[in-house]
């Protein structure tokens, strides 16, 4: 079995996330989505959790970041083109969210990113076939 990753962020209005992931083209399993959390489908084995603050606190002593001032996590999601990341960094801004800087272009990858409407950083980037992380 591969192992699946759950990313669990915590947001000030949940149906508004909700809304504006929706519009970036995310579906969400109503299985694991209620008024307190929405489980957010990436790829078969990713997901995030989108977890309203209060419901959020439930799981941690530690007092939730406030992502507009403070990064507490970077979220980096691969692409399939150069021409993806600059679609999905449109719709993000069309749907409410803001670019964080411009377009990177490293020869070997190219990448570009927005903030979401809780400060929630996410790094969208397109590798070159033959490119590695792995060395």
């Amino acid at each position: 079995m591969a192992t699946q990753i759950f990313v669990n962020l915590p947001v000030k209005n949940l149906g508004r996330s909700i809304a504006f992931f929706t519009q970036l083209g995310y579906a969400f399993d109503p299985q694991f989505t209620n008024e307190k959390a929405a489980c957010m489908i990436v790829s078969d084995d990713i997901y995030v959790m989108l977890v309203t603050e209060n419901f959020f606190q439930t799981f941690t002593p530690k007092v939730i970041t406030d992502a507009t001032t403070s990064t507490e996590i970077l979220v980096g999601l691969s692409a399939e083109s150069r021409e993806q990341v600059d679609e999905m960094v449109r719709k993000a801004v069309a749907a409410g969210g803001t670019r964080v800087k411009e377009a990177q272009d490293h020869g070997f990858m190219y990448e570009h990113g927005y903030q979401d409407l809780d400060g929630h950083l996410w790094d969208l980037f397109y590798m070159e076939p033959g490119a590695s992380c792995q060395g």
